[in-house]
């Protein structure tokens, strides 16, 4: 591994604690001359990197260490054997959702999502949705109060809380989950290959306001949403290898 390395890190104060401790034990460069990035924080700020690094358009490694809550796409946080760490680390290749949505004036935005894309009803009304994959009509109104797309990679955060399939990463698969579906009364989800598109159209959008959110980032009002896996964009993750992401995400299926 690199010794050409960035130092990110949460501005919450263990995350600046421990960026203290390791700017003084090892080198590190600005971001536009590094060829790894170790990053400091919880789940969200290791979200927030990845973002930063798709808006960038590069595709650096990044060895995350928490000192979040979760830290479910994290190692453990240690100050000793950096070096050694990162020469051993594991490389786990992850591939964003890219969503393209039109909100009810016309407006259009395109963004990525590492977790999942979610949509969520605005007011106290039911959402109504009408369900298309790969140009075919599969749900011609799917009443709920929202429902997400969610990577393998995410397939353990939000889609998980909602009763969803933990995916393994790899598997080349999409989890489609409802969140309280009322209608149809006994559809909870389904998991699609990874190479599907998905069309969300928002139905009595004007009525049933929904907005729609690419891991941390929303779009309001939305009419109709577009989303599909962009492996042009792919990101790299690393683990120590006894902590490795493939086994955590297996393991979450036996926690009681």
């Amino acid at each position: 591994m690199s010794q050409l390395r960035a130092l990110f890190a949460s501005p919450t104060e263990p995350a600046q604690l421990a960026a203290d401790e390791l700017r003084e034990a090892y080198e590190w460069v600005p971001l536009d001359q590094a060829e790894s990035i170790v990053a400091l924080g919880g789940d969200g700020f290791m979200l927030q990197t990845l973002h930063t690094l798709l808006e960038g358009r590069r595709n650096l490694p990044v060895f995350g260490m928490n000192l979040g809550t979760v830290g479910f796409l994290m190692n453990d946080w240690r100050r000793e054997g950096l070096d050694e760490r990162l020469a051993r680390a594991k490389p786990f290749k992850v591939s964003p959702l890219k969503m393209h949505a039109v909100n009810t004036t016309g407006e259009r935005f395109e963004l990525p999502a590492i977790n999942e894309v979610s949509f969520l009803r605005e007011t106290r009304q039911t959402a109504k949705l009408e369900v298309t994959v790969n140009d075919r009509v599969v749900l011609p109104e799917l009443v709920c109060d929202g429902m997400l797309i969610a990577t393998p990679a995410g397939s353990t955060a939000y889609n998980l809380s909602v009763q969803g399939p933990i995916l393994p990463l790899g598997s080349g698969m999409l989890a489609m989950t409802p969140i309280s579906p009322f209608r149809p009364r006994r559809w909870r989800g389904a998991i699609l290959p990874d190479k599907a598109r998905i069309t969300i159209r928002v139905l009595e959008a004007d009525k049933r306001p929904v907005s729609a959110v690419a891991d941390q980032r929303e779009v309001r009002d939305v009419a109709r949403v577009d989303i599909e896996i962009d492996h042009h964009r792919d990101l790299t993750l690393l683990f120590d290898p006894e902590h490795a992401l493939d086994d955590r995400i297996t393991m979450e299926q036996f926690v009681a």
